[in-house]
């Protein structure tokens, strides 16, 4: 006799959940069914907002944050920003923060992550040829690394310090004061951020 299971349009519902991050089997089920018993009223709107995300938000060549083909990237179009300075973070959702603290309004450079040779990522996988580009065409004077604070991330800004040391006119500091041991930016409030901006030193 067959087990009696969720319909397969359920079943393949879970089964993509279970590949958002923080989503678990269990977890996966409970949105699916939730989901199927809002009816289409929700299930619609929801899969419609999905489809146009996946659309329209693109990648912003220059900073690596979110942008769109209709609006562009609101980091790099953005009005009075210090063109001098240049932020290097680890993930696109690292600049929310950093913005939100209103302690920073020079530009971005998202890595897009960190060394790991644990997972197999490299240098080549992340967006420093990228940054060295940037650093070589524009007219920045400071590059601010502002990375975790664990093994990954001293090992990401250690190696990004050692390129910059042969680009003559940049400065390179790192967040310092505020930044929880083995944390990440978005661990911290406004308050340590913009601390650890003000606090910032140089490297080598």
């Amino acid at each position: 006799m067959a087990n009696v299971d969720y319909p397969d349009p359920v079943r393949a519902l879970i089964v993509h959940l279970k590949q958002l991050p923080g989503i678990g089997p269990k977890s996966a089920e409970r949105i699916a069914v939730w989901l199927m018993q809002q009816g289409e009223e929700v299930s619609t709107p929801f899969s419609e907002v999905m489809e146009s995300a996946g659309r329209e938000v693109i990648e912003c060549r220059l900073c690596g944050f979110f942008s769109t083909h209709e609006k562009g990237c609101a980091v790099c179009d953005g009005l009075q920003r210090d063109g001098s300075l240049l932020c290097v973070v680890e993930q696109p959702t690292d600049i929310l923060p950093l913005e939100r603290s209103g302690a920073f309004r020079g530009h971005y450079h998202s890595l897009r992550g960190r060394i790991s040779p644990l997972d197999n990522i490299g240098p080549e996988e992340l967006r420093i040829r990228e940054l060295l580009d940037r650093l070589r065409a524009g007219a920045f004077t400071e590059v601010i690394l502002a990375l975790s604070s664990d093994v990954e991330g001293e090992a990401t800004a250690n190696y990004i310090a050692e390129l910059l040391r042969g680009i003559e006119g940049i400065s390179v500091t790192r967040l310092a004061q505020g930044m929880p041991a083995g944390g990440g930016l978005e661990s911290a409030d406004e308050l340590t951020l913009m601390r650890a901006l003000q606090g910032r030193v140089g490297l080598g």
